[in-house]
């Protein structure tokens, strides 16, 4: 078959078949087909937005009910009909349930196989980087995700960042063995704050200029010439290239403009719950929900051509009064900004191209405690994915009739991770070699999951 007819080959057909086997019978592995993909004309970049929810969303509260389920375990909430046949979430994500045909649920997620009960940091872990945490789990042993995304993908555009957080880096997020050069770009800044969001590592440094700042960049290029040629271990010339894509990135409008959320108009920024979404609890305390107006950043980031946007949208950890937190903020919220978002993608024609992703580290415990709360329970576990070619109405898998375990067609983080990876056409067979030498996979086991398209 000709390169040509191969391409066109490709454009026409499902892409599973060819990751299922892994070879496609002429001679080409994973690695060829992503790259000859990335050759069939495209009519956008591709995007991830994931959108981290810290502490461990209860699964059985929001995407996996179990009415029939005994009182202790069931909890207070009912079931509602989407607008799927046959699917059924939280009464308390009404808006989402509306737009079920346009996302999808995972409910056979687990990771307790291999790696036991979890703390928080070691489930960030695992799910950022798809490998175990080392003894000290806020510190990444292997790269994450997006570092992985920024060390294939950052080339195709260096005036913008491939990997961004919002706000902040959490653990599991870093780049490890990879260096300091695919870190992801923090905004540092909250976009949920009271004051007008601007980024701090975009602005100047007060009294210099954008040639004054070119000076200093070719003055200490001429100082460090004599030390570069004495390095053999290529750390200068891996700091030239953070430096330079640093630069290009300052002193170019792209950036400038992707994260200028006040560009957004109000209506835009109400319709994600820029005001209106939050309680009069919390109105008088002055505060309101974060993740609406991040959300709305990522939205703009992608939009952009940032490959890989990280939201924070912690705290799901419900040790006590799990259902009051649930009912009262976290889910009218998150209703409300996720379902805007997922809209506001569709509407603009950006949902076939960008992949989001909301999860957490783990889920929560089936049984309720006697502080009417969940615990840590990574045993299972549950994800909403929707767009690029994810099927929406779909559900994935399933758990006992207690919710405790998966039943039926179990999956793992690094499945998740692979369908990012797929999505994206970033290799993870690729192997890296750590500060030892040593070569690792970017994932030590997982495949996408296949029944998402």
């Amino acid at each position: 078959m000709s390169c040509d007819a191969f391409k066109r080959h490709l454009a026409e057909i499902d892409r599973r078949s060819f990751l299922r086997a892994g070879m496609l019978g002429t001679g080409l592995a994973l690695s060829d087909v992503l790259r000859a993909e990335a050759a069939v004309p495209a009519r956008r970049t591709t995007s991830v937005i994931i959108l981290w929810m810290r502490g461990g969303p209860s699964h059985i509260d929001l995407w996996d009910l179990k009415p029939d389920a005994p009182v202790e375990f069931r909890g207070e909430f009912s079931p509602i009909r989407t607008k799927v046949p046959g699917i059924h979430i939280s009464e308390h994500l009404p808006l989402s349930a509306k737009i079920m045909d346009k996302w999808s649920i995972v409910r056979s997620l687990h990771h307790s196989t291999r790696y036991g009960m979890a703390d928080h940091s070691s489930g960030d872990q695992i799910c950022f980087t798809g490998y175990g945490a080392a003894p000290d789990p806020a510190h990444n042993i292997h790269p994450s995700v997006g570092s992985v995304v920024s060390e294939q993908l950052q080339e195709s555009n260096p005036r913008i960042p491939a990997y961004v957080m919002v706000p902040r880096m959490v653990p599991g997020t870093d780049a490890s063995y990879l260096g300091a050069a695919y870190r992801p770009f923090e905004t540092l800044a909250d976009p949920g704050d009271l004051r007008p969001f601007s980024v701090p590592n975009l602005a100047m440094p007060e009294g210099l200029g954008i040639g004054q700042l070119r000076d200093r960049a070719s003055l200490l290029d001429s100082l460090d010439r004599l030390e570069r040629q004495l390095d053999k271990s290529g750390t200068m010339d891996a700091m030239d290239k953070f430096h330079r894509r640093a630069m290009e990135i300052v002193t170019g409008p792209e950036a400038r403009q992707a994260f200028d959320l006040e560009a957004e108009s109000r209506a835009t920024r109400d319709r994600y719950g820029f005001f209106e979404a939050y309680t009069p609890r919390m109105r008088a305390a002055g505060d309101r929900p974060q993740w609406s107006q991040r959300m709305l950043l990522a939205r703009r980031l992608v939009e952009a051509g940032v490959r890989l946007v990280t939201v924070d949208c912690r705290w799901w950890d419900t040790h006590e009064d799990n259902f009051h937190a649930l009912k009262n903020a976290f889910l009218p919220m998150w209703d409300r900004a996720y379902s805007a978002l997922i809209e506001d993608l569709d509407q603009r024609g950006l949902l076939e191209s960008t992949l989001v992703v909301a999860w957490g580290e783990m889920g929560r415990s089936p049984r309720i405690s006697e502080n009417a709360g969940r615990d840590h329970w990574p045993h299972a576990m549950a994800a909403a994915i929707a767009g690029g070619r994810v099927v929406g109405g779909r559900v994935v898998g399933a758990t006992d009739d207690k919710g405790q375990a998966p039943k039926e067609n179990a999956k793992v983080p690094q499945d998740v991770l692979a369908t990012i990876y797929r999505h994206l056409g970033v290799d993870y067979t690729k192997n890296y070699l750590d500060h030892q030498g040593r070569p690792h996979p970017v994932l030590p086991e997982g495949s996408p999951i296949t029944e998402l398209f």
